[in-house]
C-alpha cells in the first residue's frame, strides 16, 4: 500500500512512491509536461506530470484544474535542488477532492485592504505560511525556555475590573450589573502567582483601545509576561536577553526554510544571539538623541523615530534603563538616589522595530504603592487585593512583558504587525 505522507517528510522517502493531500497554488504546462505548484500545509513544492508516463485523463486533469483545487496525489519523490524546499513529486495519479473556481487571490499583485478582507484565504500564501510557522516556533520555544528555567504557566483573567497600566484606553463591557474591561495585561495577576510559586509566566491575548494606525499597533495581541520573586532588575534583564537569544536561535535552527521564503538573512539574525545586549540609561539616550538633532527633552517618551535612531547605534537589541516616572505605570520601584525615575527598562529591537519588551522591578512597600495608586487617581478598592501582596510576606520581585507580534515582526522583517497574527484586529478592522 502506498504510504500517505506530508511533503515536509520527503527526505525520508526519496525515490519512493507516496500519497499526498495537496492544494494547487499555480501551474504551467506545455504539450508534454505540466508543472504544478502545490502546498500541503507543511511546505510548498512542485509536482511534475509527464504526459508519456500517465494516463491521458490524468494529464488532462493536471492541465484543467484551477487555483486552490484540492487533490490526492500519488507519485514518486525526487530531489529538486532548484527549489527552496529541495524536493518535488513526479505525479503518477491525481484524484480531485474539491474543485475551486474563481479564487479571488490570484498570482498578480493585490492591495493590502483587499488581502485583509480575504485574510481567511490570504493565510494560504507562501509568505503568510512562513510567518505563521515562525510564530508557531516562537511559541514552542517560549514554553521550552520558561519550563527549562523553572517557571510555571498561569492564566490570568481576560475580564478585569481595573487597569494595570492606569489608562482609560480600555475596552469596556457589561459584567452583569457592573462594568468590566478586557485585560490590557496579566502582570498584576502574575505578581500574585510569583508570590505563590516563585517564578511564573502568563501567555495570552490582551487588548488596547488605542486609536492608533501605526505599523506597531494592534488592538488585540498576545503577551508573554514572566514574573519572578526574590529577584532584582539586573537579574531580570539577564533572563530577558537570554530569552530573546533563545527565541532567535530557535527560529534559526528550526525555520531555515521559512526564513528563505521570506528572504530573511540568517547571518543578521545570528548577531542577535550574542550576549550580553548593550545597556544605556534613559539619560544617555536623551543626550544621544539631542546630539543627533532630535527635538526631545528629558521627560519625553520615545516615538518610532527616536527608538529607531537609538537601536541603529547598536548591532544587537539594546536596553534603555530607568525612564522618568511620569511616563511609566505606578507599580514600578523608584530608583535609589533619584526621585524622578523608576528601575525599569525597555528593550529596543534593531532595524527600526522599536520596543519589544518592557519590564521593571516592582514597588514592594505597601504605603508607597498605595500612595502611587492614589496619585494616579485609581480606585483603591479595585487594587485592595494587589496591595495585599505587600502586606503578607512581600519580597523583591521583577518582571517583564514581550509583545509576541512585535517580536515576530522584527524577526521576520515585516513592514506591519498585521501579518504577524492570523486575524489582525485594528482600529478599522473587526473581520474576518
Amino acid at each position: 500500500m502506498t504510504e500517505q505522507i506530508r511533503i515536509i517528510d520527503a527526505k525520508d522517502h526519496v525515490n519512493e512512491e507516496v500519497r499526498i493531500g495537496a492544494w494547487l497554488t499555480d501551474k504551467r504546462s506545455s504539450g508534454k509536461i505540466a508543472f504544478l505548484q502545490l502546498r500541503d500545509g507543511s511546505a510548498f513544492f512542485q509536482g511534475v506530470v509527464l504526459k508519456n508516463k500517465v494516463d491521458e485523463a490524468v494529464f488532462q486533469v493536471a492541465k484543467d484544474m484551477k487555483q486552490e483545487t484540492s487533490m490526492w496525489l500519488t507519485g514518486e519523490i525526487h530531489e529538486d535542488s532548484r527549489s527552496h524546499f529541495g524536493y518535488e513529486i513526479e505525479v503518477h495519479d491525481i484524484e480531485i477532492i474539491g474543485n475551486s473556481e474563481d479564487y479571488p487571490i490570484t498570482p498578480k499583485e493585490h492591495g493590502i485592504e483587499f488581502l485583509l478582507d480575504h485574510r481567511h484565504l490570504w493565510l494560504r500564501s507562501k509568505r503568510q505560511f512562513a510567518i505563521q510557522q515562525i510564530r508557531n516556533e516562537m511559541i514552542r520555544a517560549t514554553y521550552e525556555f520558561f519550563n527549562n528555567e523553572g517557571f510555571i504557566k498561569m492564566d490570568p483573567p481576560i475580564l478585569t475590573g481595573s487597569a494595570p497600566e492606569g489608562t482609560t484606553e480600555l475596552f469596556e463591557t457589561e459584567y452583569f450589573d457592573k462594568p468590566a474591561f478586557l485585560s490590557q495585561s496579566g502582570q498584576l495577576y502574575a505578581e500574585a502567582g510569583a508570590m505563590a510559586y516563585g517564578k511564573v509566566f502568563t501567555f495570552g491575548p490582551v487588548f488596547r483601545a488605542e486609536k492608533s494606525k501605526t505599523r506597531r499597533h494592534l488592538t488585540e495581541f498576545w503577551m508573554i509576561e514572566p514574573e519572578m520573586a526574590f529577584m532584582h532588575q539586573a537579574q531580570s534583564l539577564e533572563i530577558q536577553e537570554r530569552y530573546i537569544a533563545f527565541l532567535v536561535q530557535g527560529v534559526i535552527d528550526n525555520c531555515a526554510y521559512q526564513l528563505q521564503l521570506l528572504d530573511r538573512d540568517i547571518e543578521t539574525l545570528k548577531k542577535y544571539t550574542k550576549l550580553p545586549f548593550p545597556r544605556i540609561r534613559y539619560d544617555e539616550a536623551i543626550e544621544m538623541l539631542q546630539k543627533a538633532g532630535f527635538d526631545v527633552q528629558w521627560g519625553d517618551d520615545f516615538g518610532s523615530p527616536e527608538e529607531t535612531y537609538l537601536s541603529d547605534q547598536f548591532e544587537q537589541p539594546v536596553f534603555v534603563l530607568n525612564y522618568p516616572k511620569a511616563i511609566k505605570p505606578f507599580y514600578m520601584l523608584p530608583e535609589e538616589g533619584r526621585d524622578d525615575t523608576y528601575v525599569c527598562a525597555d528593550l529596543l529591537a534593531p532595524e527600526g522595530y522599536g520596543e519589544i519588551i518592557g519590564g521593571s522591578e516592582r514597588e514592594v512597600d505597601y504605603d508607597k504603592l498605595k500612595a502611587a495608586i492614589e496619585a494616579k487617581g485609581l480606585d483603591l478598592d479595585e487594587y485592595g487585593w494587589y496591595l495585599d501582596l505587600r502586606k503578607y510576606g512581600t519580597v523583591p520581585h521583577a518582571g517583564f512583558g514581550l509583545g509576541l507580534e512585535r517580536a515576530i515582526t522584527w524577526i521576520c522583517h515585516l513592514d506591519h504587525l498585521r501579518e504577524a497574527i492570523p486575524f489582525p484586529r485594528m482600529i478599522n478592522r473587526l473581520k474576518p
